[in-house]
């Protein structure tokens, strides 16, 4: 009898382990569906130009769904740049939105490099103080995007050329070159220059940079004006600061296509054992590098030796 129930719970186990085997083979239907939504969602790190907590138009980046259409990307650019968009979650701590709430993207092609862009008239409701900063951040933003190089911003279909409430005139066409958190430092307008330099900024424990183009008369090479700059740390903005030291010396650059290399001396090292440059010091040149010529790819090098090579896509 008791050989008789033993086999029994025996075979009862079996089956109940068999049972579990199957569940944890086949899941439920709900299951399926959430590892098929897992598995179908793709996220990428997207550069992006936000406004930080000093009021500076400032470069950080967003984990958006990957796109490998360049229009659902700049719409999902712009959506975050919208104030309480669908995407503010997507912003990250310390900084916020610029565009005006309830502004609606009527229409975006491209064409050979150029992005129009057709919001509608709810981007107007900006305040006189931000409004540059508003054409700033979205220039910048849409142009970190790979084959994006100038863009055209209209309202309701009209191409608008001036600002709204300083009614300041702007180009037809809009780039980089348009300039951003802009220093003026010029004695007259003939042979006046922009050179943009990346600063380094800091929120809780976090660094990000802010560009900042200097207009001024200095008719040197920009690579010379931006090493200089970086390394004087003398521009009177508060909160942005440089890591690169006042003894670091430029020996010799060369300006290729695609390319820029630089050679520095040991000074700008922050360990002479290990070799390293700093981060912040890497990508505020390289960044400022990318915004001035263009570059793809920037080379830091060091008695002869590579020590940091930066590629943008």
């Amino acid at each position: 009898m008791i050989k008789k129930t033993i086999t029994r719970r025996i075979i009862v186990a079996s089956l109940a382990l068999f049972v579990l085997l199957i569940l944890y083979c086949f899941p439920t239907k709900e299951e399926q569906d959430i590892n098929e939504q897992i598995d179908y969602i793709e996220v990428e790190g997207q550069p992006i130009f936000f406004i930080d907590s000093n009021n500076y138009v400032a470069r950080t980046n967003i984990v958006i769904e990957k796109e490998s259409d360049l229009i659902k990307k700049a719409q999902n650019i712009l959506e975050s740049l919208t104030i309480n968009s669908k995407k503010k979650d997507y912003i990250p701590n310390g900084f916020k939105a610029i565009i005006p709430e309830n502004t609606k993207i009527n229409s975006l092609t491209i064409e050979k490099g150029l992005l129009k862009v057709d919001f509608s008239k709810e981007l107007l409701n900006i305040s006189r103080d931000n409004e540059e900063k508003l054409i700033e951040s979205i220039i910048y933003s849409l142009t970190e995007l790979k084959d994006v190089e100038q863009i055209m911003i209209f309202i309701e279909g009209k191409n608008l050329l001036e600002l709204p409430n300083s009614k300041k005139k702007l180009p037809h066409v809009l780039d980089r070159s348009y300039g951003i958190n802009k220093v003026v430092d010029i004695d007259k307008l003939e042979n006046s220059t922009k050179t943009t330099i990346y600063y380094i900024a800091k929120n809780g424990d976090n660094y990000y940079n802010v560009p900042v183009t200097l207009l001024n008369n200095n008719q040197n090479e920009k690579i010379e004006i931006v090493i200089n700059e970086l390394k004087s740390n003398s521009l009177s903005e508060p909160n942005l600061i440089s890591y690169l030291t006042a003894s670091s010396e430029l020996l010799n650059y060369e300006i290729l296509e695609n390319e820029v290399k630089l050679s520095f001396n040991n000074a700008i090292l922050d360990d002479l054992n290990n070799e390293k440059i700093l981060e912040e010091v890497k990508y505020s040149i390289a960044l400022s590098l990318k915004d001035n010529y263009g570059v793809k790819n920037v080379s830091l090098i060091v008695n002869d030796k590579l020590l940091s090579d930066v590629k943008f896509a």
